[in-house]
């Protein structure tokens, strides 16, 4: 008479088989929780986009034509807008290229700038604060300038280095070539705040 071979078969207890359970409970919950997760972040940079695209543009300074306020390499937020006030600092497309400088007059003002710099707007003396030296730099319009309707006369805070509305090449920038203001630096850390 042959002798069956007996297998051996080991019954999990009762205690194994409860953390078993628990195991792949929170290796389902683990999932649930990363689709989710991955979920909330792709509409969280779908928004993002959309915000800094129609709303809020991000952008990275290049160049010195408006140190000291903004300098080469910095990063600013602006809002959409084509609510300007004389003194703010607005970027502006120019053929394809989109450039920043500061308001200086708009909509019919005459803007006069003497020998030594110093810019005057419907006869009043500006008073600029946010410039380091003053400057007539590359200046080929014919002064006074009366500002164009529906346009903005625009200049550097650099105003030796800075092409602006000083120049015929620039001119007056007209509402539409307007991008928006600029209202924040977020880059570098330690200029983190609003633009003056």
């Amino acid at each position: 008479m042959k002798k069956k071979a007996r297998l051996s078969v080991n019954i999990p207890t009762i205690e194994e088989v409860e953390n078993e359970k628990k195991r792949l409970r929170h290796r389902a919950n683990y999932r649930k929780t990363l689709r989710g997760t991955i979920a909330v972040l792709l509409v969280v940079a779908a928004v993002s986009v959309l915000v800094a695209t129609l709303w809020m543009p991000v952008l990275q300074i290049y160049g010195k034509s408006m140190n000291p306020t903004l300098e080469n390499g910095q990063i600013v937020v602006s809002v959409k807008t084509n609510d300007l006030k004389t003194g703010e600092v607005v970027a502006f497309w120019q053929g394809n290229k989109l450039l920043v400088k500061r308001v200086i007059a708009g909509l019919g003002e005459w803007v006069d700038i003497s020998a030594d710099g110093t810019v005057s707007v419907d006869g009043e003396e500006l008073t600029e604060d946010y410039l380091d030296e003053k400057s007539l730099g590359h200046c080929d319009i014919e002064l006074p300038h009366q500002v164009e309707e529906s346009h903005w006369f625009l200049m550097g805070d650099n105003r030796e280095a800075s092409v602006d509305s000083r120049t015929e090449t620039i001119g007056d920038i007209s509402k539409d070539q307007i991008e928006g203001k600029i209202v924040f630096r977020i880059w570098p850390i330690n200029k983190f705040g609003s633009i003056q």
